[in-house]
């Protein structure tokens, strides 16, 4: 593979004009596909399967009109008592009458006929049925919902629209281009060159751009949940901007040792390429295996983000040369252009290149000398405190965001808050019982009991009378917990009522709604996290087994990344979930984390945990082949990859923790874990323990079976094929 790159990465550079134009029309093209194809997104999370999703499907077939989206629009009067008054009824009469006629709108419940009023008289609740789904409300029918109750609220009276037509796709704002812009600064810091630093810039934002423009195009034609662009937005800047730092970093070393651009580019993308292309396959493997879960929306995450990810690796091996060949040695500090020029040499001619090359004083040696010298220490010290972090992980409960954890202020949370206020926070969960046969006469029979039975069912606030379709074999009943949507009393109270109504004969009886479906939501997905797991622990095993030729590296790579996984959930579950210095995120409310986060942390931090894995061992494998000892090699590779993987780190979290200043709580918490997560695999697990677990084992972490030494290919990560290849073709710029 090496050898492939070094040809492609040559090829690049001296077609930059083509490559460049190439991309370009690429990136029109996309662009001007996605604003013509592109579709909306979808807020809802179907789970097929589940009870609750057959319900919602069955309500669409038999009972269409109340299978469509639901809104609550709470209402308080200025004082105690005032609903009862006779300007009071007819204010809200008004209210019910303007909503009922909202285009989108099947029909809006009188609070006084549904006995949805406050005991003190204060507070009513009016339910709107829409004929569509949420996904299918459009912006002027939404616009025209929020609006609703204005002459009353001219009056003193407050009025806030509520309910799942309110979810909205999270906008991506200013305060990402925060995390792009730390990057940027990075980048200058490390290479010491604006012309590096805006390059690998560049060549990460049209790979996004390329990415997100292909996304969008394929939006009409497949259903996006609205978090799916966030992700692949995410992961596709992040990975981009890395790739293009370790492929521009090894050019300019292979600079510094005084080849020319175009083997110097040749030899970064063979070496430094081929671990961008194996990192990035472990990244889009782990991505797309989540599809082995079975669950649509996660798998259309999955791929969307992996999509982004292969793109930015194509970019990385492609574009990145040929933007190096405009840059030529432009790459370099000016320090060092000038005194190449005073030289009349190349870079390798001159005192401070060689020093640069060769210096081993920097902080990356220092640090590895450190730890492998004090290695025992340093290991039982990081597991302590990773095991600190991590106490919290067991306490995690998963569900899916409701409006009680909006951010303050927002339409939803206003109406989540009014409602708690007036009813409880059980009005604001309302569950839905779906009892259907082939007759009106074993459906008439059945509701009845269904009803009773709920009713007697501890945790359980009141059940509302039957409603029954045309032909009055399906009817629906609704029914209000004591406990909010997100409550673990919640989650107990729906399985309580499945338990109660599964003797009931002569009709099916299935429970659904927003608060049941997330419930399932997340028990499937509670389910799957630890097939999950242990899939990708497999998968990085073997992948590292085929790269290090080696037993124990793989093995001491995952057990890393295990305690990368444990400690990020635990800190998340923290801040997130406990509360714990809430504040510093911007947190409004405290709750279980959105059931998907764990499954996707894992998938992702697999990938780039593989990322630093390889970067930094594959040197001390390289240096260990070539006749260093292993304590030589361990040192040698931390030193050359230490600034380099830092960076990376450092741009990663920078990207990531740009989107935790999002309003939107999902978004809000992947942001956090991630960049979390990267700062814990890169400085405490890859560039702390890794070097001193490497130090302990000596020679023995480089053991293989010869057998299995044998049946393993030969992936060629650290180039020595590539090596090979140019000392039987004796290059005249080598």
């Amino acid at each position: 593979m090496a050898t492939l790159l070094y040809r492609l990465g040559r090829a690049s550079l001296r077609r930059r004009r083509l490559v460049a134009v190439v991309w370009l029309v690429v990136l029109v093209g996309l662009g001007l596909a996605a604003a013509t194809l592109r579709g909306p997104t979808a807020s809802n999370f179907t789970m097929p399967g589940t009870e609750s999703q057959q319900a919602i499907d069955l309500l669409s077939e038999r009972f269409p009109e109340a299978s469509g989206a639901t809104g609550t629009i709470a209402v308080k009067a200025p004082a105690d008592g005032q609903l009862a008054t006779p300007q009071g009824q007819a204010l809200v009469g008004q209210v019910t009458q303007e909503a009922a006629t909202l285009p989108g709108v099947v029909g809006a419940v009188d609070p006084y006929q549904a006995q949805a009023i406050s005991p003190n008289g204060r507070y009513a609740l009016i339910q709107v049925q829409f004929a569509g789904r949420a996904d299918d409300v459009t912006d002027a029918q939404r616009d025209a919902y929020e609006k609703v109750g204005a002459q009353a609220e001219a009056q003193g009276w407050q009025v806030a629209p509520g309910g799942e037509v309110l979810n909205a796709e999270p906008e991506i704002g200013s305060t990402e281009a925060l995390g792009v812009l730390v990057a940027a600064v990075v980048l200058i810091i490390t290479f010491g060159s604006l012309v590096a630093a805006g390059m690998t810039m560049l060549n990460a934002l049209i790979g996004v751009g390329v990415g997100m423009a292909g996304l969008f195009a394929l939006s009409g034609a497949i259903e996006l949940t609205s978090t799916a662009p966030i992700l692949a937005l995410m992961l596709g800047l992040a990975v981009g901007i890395d790739y293009s730092l370790f492929i521009t970093s090894r050019y300019r070393q292979n600079l510094l040792e005084g080849l020319s651009a175009e083997e110097a580019v040749g030899r970064a993308v063979g070496t430094a390429g081929s671990a961008v292309v194996f990192a990035g396959a472990t990244v889009v493997i782990a991505l797309a295996g989540l599809a082995v879960v079975q669950i649509p929306f996660l798998t259309v995450m999955g791929l969307a983000a992996a999509g982004t990810v292969t793109i930015a690796v194509l970019v990385a091996i492609t574009l990145a040369p040929a933007l190096l060949g405009f840059a030529g040695t432009r790459v370099l500090p000016r320090k060092l252009r000038k005194a190449e020029a005073a030289a009349g040499a190349g870079p390798a001619g001159t005192p401070e290149a060689a020093a640069a090359a060769e210096d081993r004083s920097g902080f990356g040696f220092r640090w590895a000398r450190l730890v492998t010298r004090l290695r025992v220490p340093v290991i039982l010290v990081a597991l302590v405190g990773l095991g600190l972090l991590a106490l919290p992980a067991p306490d995690m409960r998963l569900a899916l965001p409701d409006a009680s954890t909006a951010a303050t202020g927002s339409p939803a949370r206003v109406n989540s808050d009014l409602i708690r206020e007036g009813f409880g926070p059980g009005f604001t969960g309302r569950l839905a019982l779906v009892v259907t046969s082939d007759s009106r006469e074993a459906t008439a029979a059945a509701a009845p009991q269904v009803a009773q039975l709920v009713q007697q069912t501890d945790g359980v606030l009141a059940v509302a009378p039957p409603q029954t379709d045309p032909t009055g074999r399906t009817a629906l009943l609704g029914v209000i917990p004591k406990s909010g949507p997100t409550d673990e009393a919640t989650e107990n109270l729906v399985h309580d009522i499945r338990r109660q109504v599964s003797g009931v004969t002569g009709a099916d009886v299935l429970l659904t709604g927003v608060t049941a479906i997330g419930i399932d939501v997340s028990e499937k997905l509670s389910d799957a996290l630890p097939v999950y797991l242990v899939l990708v622990v497999g998968l990085s095993i073997l992948l590292l087994m085929l790269v290090f030729r080696s037993i124990l590296v793989p093995v001491k790579a995952a057990l890393g990344f295990l305690l990368t996984v444990a400690a990020t959930f635990g800190i998340t579950v923290a801040i997130f979930q406990q509360g714990h210095l809430a504040d510093l995120v911007g947190l409004d409310t405290p709750s279980p984390l959105v059931s998907f986060l764990p499954i996707l942390l894992i998938g992702i931090l697999f990938g780039l945990a593989m990322d630093y894995e390889v970067f930094l061992v594959s040197r001390m494998r390289e240096d260990f082949v070539h006749g260093d000892t292993a304590q030589q090699a361990t040192v040698n590779g931390m030193g050359h990859g230490a600034r380099v993987v830092t960076a990376a780190a450092l741009i990663m979290m920078a990207v990531f923790g740009g989107f935790v200043f999002l309003d939107d709580p999902i978004i809000k918490s992947m942001g956090f874990a991630l960049a979390i997560g990267v700062a814990i695999d890169a400085f405490v697990v890859r560039m702390t323990i890794v070097p001193a677990v490497m130090s302990l084992l000596g020679k023995a972490a480089w053991w293989i079976p010869r057998w299995l030494d044998r049946l393993l290919p030969n992936v060629d990560i650290e180039g020595e094929g590539l090596r090979a290849h140019l000392a039987e073709k004796k290059p005249a710029d080598a």
